[in-house]
């Protein structure tokens, strides 16, 4: 009887919990910040915007503190200089885990370790002692009763895998084969998941003109352009998906399954220097907005198509502190004050705008920066456009560029003058868009809400652990019908 049992629990899990649960979208939180809010505020922004799943890179105490009460799934980081010590002594790790989980839950939810930030290609020397840590860490788990609700992995990065394309001949590089082998043994053996960074990005700009633009912003490829497998002939319409599938197929070469696969890392950023052209607000703006919407419609990617992709966005603020080109300071979502970079999908199911019938004018992208400039000067001076928005010190400041300056100049020149005659030209640096190009609290004229506070909101939840309380009572009112169900089978 006991053997029935266990056999119909686990088919129930299997079958029904991620159907009903769907995926999520979270994001990541880095402090390379010079002027970094107080937790208080970043909580605030996290809260007011809907988000429901969070990962740090390293186990902040103020911010554990302030995640306290919100049933916000954190994921803490063990950072890579902590690495080493953990993997080498488990009273070190035992240590970490009294200290920066067991002491904050239940009150903070924590639900994921992340050991260290792609230690194989970050740290290559730290390899022998990466699934040492990660099984030092769990034992800790275990002996605070916390393994069930508390995963261990250890984030990746593409560079471990080579020959991403084509997904179906994926393989991890060779030289990691050892330590790769033991970290999915290890997760197989927990039931935990595989992280992996993945950056469309990276891949489109590397790639010399491999691949099309499109494809790594998740919109229509032309006939001609499509991306097909020729190994299965399963067609990817993006660039993020053929990533995933390249994770799945480096498992599956293992001859392990079951392991699913979880974006700790992605994004697009939305500024860059002379020579980073594709870093800018339209192409973020598609990257972010075309996720949300592919990630929220609860799909896998064509090798695995009921897996749905939880996925964290890198992230929540610009890190001023990085170094590197420009782009690598600009890939936040939020300004510190609690706007949005550029307007963002409320619940992936469209952009954040307000009358759909409104007509904006704003700059062309890439635009000629001189001309751009004498745009902008022309628009706040003869033009008589009310500029005070874009002063320092305005709602409409940031970002801090010529582009974005010039489209609020022009817009509001343009909404003034339209019906007499102006137009959206601008030397050619400006076109029309229905798209509000309101954010935040910076509010376009013409848009029907642009005095309204605009946010992160994405409407499907995550996975909602045992310890959250009523909240997947209060998401999931079916799930009570199907816990009658699932109780009267079982004690047939």
């Amino acid at each position: 009887m006991p053997d029935i049992w266990l056999q119909r629990v686990l088919v129930l899990l299997t079958c029904i919990v991620p159907c009903v649960l769907g995926a999520f979208i979270g994001i990541d939180i880095g402090t390379h910040l010079s002027k970094l809010p107080p937790a208080s505020d970043v909580v605030a922004i996290l809260t007011d915007n809907k988000i429901t799943h969070v990962r740090l890179f390293d186990a902040d105490a103020h911010m554990l503190r302030a995640l306290a009460n919100t049933s916000i799934e954190v994921m803490v980081g063990v950072t890579n200089e902590e690495v080493l010590g953990i993997g080498q002594s488990p009273s070190v790790a035992a240590a970490w885990v009294n200290k920066n989980v067991a002491a904050y839950v239940p009150g903070t939810n924590i639900t994921a370790i992340a050991v260290g930030s792609e230690v194989l290609t970050a740290i290559p020397h730290a390899a022998p002692i990466l699934v040492p840590a990660m099984n030092n860490l769990h034992k800790a788990l275990v002996a605070s009763n916390l393994n069930f609700k508390v995963k261990v992995s250890t984030p990746h990065s593409m560079d471990i895998i080579s020959r991403p394309f084509p997904p179906s001949t994926a393989i991890f590089n060779s030289s990691w084969n050892s330590t790769m082998y033991q970290v999915l043994q290890f997760l197989k053996n927990t039931n935990s998941y595989f992280m992996l960074n993945a950056y469309p990005y990276h891949g489109y700009t590397t790639g010399d003109g491999i691949f099309p633009l499109e494809y790594t912003l998740f919109q229509p490829l032309s006939s001609v352009k499509q991306i097909v497998d020729p190994n299965t002939l399963f067609h990817y319409n993006s660039m993020f998906d053929a990533f995933v599938d390249a994770a799945y197929y480096s498992i599956e070469a293992f001859n392990i399954s079951g392991i699913s696969v979880v974006v700790t890392e992605t994004g697009w950023p939305w500024n860059g220097g002379a020579n980073e052209r594709d870093a800018s607000v339209k192409n973020a703006q598609a990257y972010t907005n075309n996720l949300i919407r592919r990630v929220l419609n609860n799909s896998g990617p064509p090798s695995q198509p009921t897996m749905p992709i939880n996925t964290y966005i890198y992230e929540l603020f610009n890190e001023d502190e990085r170094r590197g080109p420009v782009s690598e300071k600009n890939w936040g979502l939020f300004f510190t004050n609690g706007s949005t970079v550029y307007p963002l999908s409320l619940g992936g199911s469209g952009p954040m705008s307000g009358n759909s019938t409104d007509l904006f004018c704003i700059a062309k992208s890439g635009a000629n920066e001189d001309k751009l400039r004498n745009g902008l000067n022309w628009a706040c001076g003869d033009g008589h456009a009310n500029c005070t928005a874009i002063q320092e010190g305005g709602p409409c400041y940031y970002p801090d560029t010529t582009e974005n300056h010039a489209s609020y100049a022009y817009n509001d020149y343009y909404q003034r003058m339209s019906s007499v005659g102006g137009t959206c030209d601008f030397d050619g640096t400006a076109t029309t868009t229905a798209a509000d190009p309101s954010y935040g609290s910076c509010g376009f004229t013409g848009s029907a809400n642009s005095t309204a506070g605009r946010g992160f909101s994405p409407t499907a939840y995550g996975p909602v652990s045992p310890f959250t309380g009523s909240k997947s009572s209060m998401l999931y009112p079916e799930i009570g019908v199907i816990v009658g169900i699932f109780l009267h089978w079982f004690w047939l």
